[in-house]
């Protein structure tokens, strides 16, 4: 197994996009001491909604762990772009996950384990994190997964 975050990556054929700009009147990251905060990313890929539409309803489970994985790619990408090194994250310390569906849907972890898996992947050890998923009635764009998180910065 690969030593570093970006071997990993490139281990688990991932390219990093260029990370999306802010939409509204918020930063992509904010870094306090050793914490860097990154604000919730969408599940983009080559640019546009990997899905869109609720668990429950529209999308399957499977394609909904898949919107959690891009969603963690575009979390990453931000994160390299704060500090430059991946190898500076000495933690993944926490994941939120907003999970777009119907008030029946209760199969919420499961979804989430698409960004945790990889994480951990990326990561190693230090990707084991903290975490909340949390079911809404809706996302920016109609997207069906949000993922934001706090790393430790070394």
């Amino acid at each position: 197994m690969s030593t570093t975050p970006e071997a990993r990556l490139k281990d688990l054929g991932i390219t990093l996009p260029t990370p999306a700009a802010p939409v509204a009147n918020y930063v992509a990251c904010v870094q306090t001491g050793n914490l860097l905060v990154v604000s919730g990313q969408l599940p983009l890929a080559d640019g546009k909604l990997f899905a869109t539409g609720k668990l429950g309803d529209a999308v399957a489970v499977d394609t909904a762990v898949e919107a959690a994985r891009y969603s963690m790619i575009n979390l990453i990408a931000q994160v390299k772009a704060a500090v430059g090194d991946l190898s500076r994250v000495k933690r993944v310390v926490r994941l939120g996950g907003f999970i777009a569906c119907t008030p029946e849907f209760t199969t919420h972890a499961s979804v989430m384990n698409g960004a945790s898996d990889l994480a951990v992947d990326v990561f190693g050890d230090a990707g084991r994190h903290a975490r909340s998923t949390v079911g809404v009635p809706s996302l920016p764009l109609d997207a069906p997964v949000e993922v934001e998180g706090l790393f430790e910065i070394g």
